[in-house]
């Protein structure tokens, strides 16, 4: 398989969960600006929807978007148990939660990011985000993970998108532990392996 990723997206989700499997995954590096591969390929013939992940199939097909992505590696190595079996109720809550965290925090820090964001734009997502993390900080204080004693893909989720609030200066130190948490994860070493292959500077 192939992971395709730009260094610190989302696709260090996906990228943390192989390593936490155990996974041969071949790494290829995206310039999502360009729409180019390390490897000098036009991106957008890979995938047309030009972001990072995508995981090329040993069959050859592409599987895009990230919550789709970390569930397919968590059901090749089920014993590992990062995601619950499918149709369980415990599967609902996983794909709950990674929905959550894809459309309200995921989407909430993408315009953060464009620097034409205005400053009444940027209050917004903001606010939006702080809204959100308190829902989150809730959730933490009843377990260590976010689906209660195990650590599963919606972690390694949390945790990538969390790192983004540095970049964007978001204050979290209203939240303790959310804070711990991230301790917590960046502490595994699938996480730190993962971090070092992608020459982050934190890792």
């Amino acid at each position: 398989m192939k992971l395709y990723y730009s260094p610190s997206a989302c696709s260090l989700s996906p990228h943390i969960v192989a390593h936490e499997l155990g996974l041969p995954v071949e790494l290829v590096k995206v310039d999502v600006v360009a729409k180019r591969t390390e490897h000098g390929e036009d991106y957008l013939a890979i995938n047309p929807k030009g972001l990072v992940p995508a995981l090329r199939l040993d069959d050859g097909s592409v599987l895009t978007e990230g919550p789709a992505v970390v569930q397919y590696l968590a059901d090749l190595k089920p014993e590992a148990q990062l995601a619950p079996a499918n149709g369980s109720m415990a599967r609902y809550r996983l794909q709950e939660m990674l929905g959550y965290l894809n459309s309200e925090l995921h989407q909430g820090y993408m315009p953060l990011f464009n620097p034409a964001c205005s400053e009444e734009v940027r209050g917004a997502r903001m606010a939006h985000l702080r809204k959100h993390y308190g829902l989150l900080e809730a959730a933490l204080g009843r377990a260590p993970f976010l689906l209660g004693e195990r650590f599963t893909v919606a972690d390694a989720y949390l945790f990538v998108m969390t790192r983004w609030a540095e970049f964007v200066k978001l204050d979290l130190s209203a939240f303790p532990r959310l804070l711990a948490f991230q301790a917590r994860i960046a502490d595994r070493p699938a996480v730190q392996a993962a971090m070092r292959r992608e020459q982050l500077a934190s890792a």
